[in-house]
């Protein structure tokens, strides 16, 4: 199946606040969080020009596991999932599953996905990522399943904190 026949089938499937997974080919993921009419919630490139555009994504080609985080800060987007960069070989899915986590009422989800559009962080592999935010979005914990040694869906508190700061309390 093709990248947009995928993007179609999570489209006509996902609901509001699905964890979308951008799984790159070497085996790192990119994660963001399903809003409805084909939108997705993510962490992406802070300001990006058409000529910063090209340039990330000859990045990505050169370096497909970070060329993001070689540009600085990420700034959380709204946008179209059919439009959101990836390396050429990357499959999107939704992957609920990953991640063993209570998904919290849609009207909390959708607080936190308003109350952190648009707000600019700085991306930390490790502490502070785009897995953090979806699955903070999703159940209201950071985790991150992808760092290796670490226990699975174990919450990173800081990043935690850190996201609520910008949501309303539910």
């Amino acid at each position: 199946m093709d990248y947009q026949e995928q993007v179609e089938n999570v489209i006509s499937s996902a609901q509001l606040g699905d964890l979308i997974e951008f799984a790159y080919p070497i085996g790192y993921s990119h994660w963001g969080v399903y809003e409805g009419d084909g939108y997705v919630v993510h962490f992406a490139v802070a300001d990006e020009s058409k000529v910063m555009s090209k340039f990330r994504g000859f990045l990505q080609t050169i370096f497909p596991a970070c060329g993001d985080l070689l540009l600085g800060e990420t700034k959380i987007r709204r946008q179209l999932l059919s439009e959101v960069n990836v390396p050429k070989g990357a499959i999107v899915s939704v992957s609920n599953s990953q991640h063993d986590l209570q998904p919290s009422p849609p009207e909390e989800i959708r607080g936190r996905l308003n109350g952190l559009v648009n707000k600019e962080f700085t991306y930390k592999l490790l502490t502070f990522n785009c897995e953090h935010f979806a699955t903070f979005v999703r159940s209201g914990k950071a985790v991150c399943n992808q760092i290796p040694g670490k226990e699975k869906d174990n919450e990173c508190v800081e990043a935690t904190k850190l996201f609520s700061l910008f949501v309303p309390a539910c």
